[in-house]
């Protein structure tokens, strides 16, 4: 039983370009129709010369990028085999966190006056006002559900 599940996991992800979402290329996320808006809005956007998905969208660390790969790419897969996702995507208040990560990341030295004085304090999310910045278009694919 778990060689077949395992031949199947391999065949779906050799059949799926997996090794594609392990890179860092922005056109593998066209892999999945659904990314298409997302990457062509990302190519008019303000951060395009400076920035690509990975940078935004998973953390910085080796693990923390690959644990976040992996889990974002299983779900990924499960929603797009059955048809159970929403159509534009909308991004996991988990994948959100990652995003501010990022956003505060980059722009310390901007946003440094505006953080929470106490490590957790609320704060609100940088892409509530800057929506388009990563995404030039009208719906921010960074809406939650």
């Amino acid at each position: 039983m778990l060689g077949v599940l395992g031949g199947l996991g391999v065949f779906t992800f050799g059949y799926g370009e997996g090794h594609a979402y392990l890179s860092n290329d922005p056109a593998a996320c066209t892999n999945c129709h659904v990314m298409q808006g997302q990457y062509d809005s990302w190519l008019k956007s303000s951060h395009h010369a400076v920035a690509v998905c990975n940078d935004c969208h998973t953390p910085h660390t080796f693990a923390g990028k690959y644990l976040t790969k992996a889990d974002n790419g299983f779900f990924h897969s499960l929603a797009f085999t059955t048809g159970d996702f929403k159509d534009p995507i909308q991004i996991k208040p988990r994948n959100s966190r990652i995003v501010q990560q990022a956003c505060i990341g980059c722009h310390q030295e901007l946003v440094d006056h505006m953080l929470p004085v106490h490590e957790g304090g609320d704060m609100l999310s940088c892409v509530h006002c800057h929506q388009g910045v990563g995404h030039a278009q009208s719906v921010s694919p960074h809406r939650q559900p």
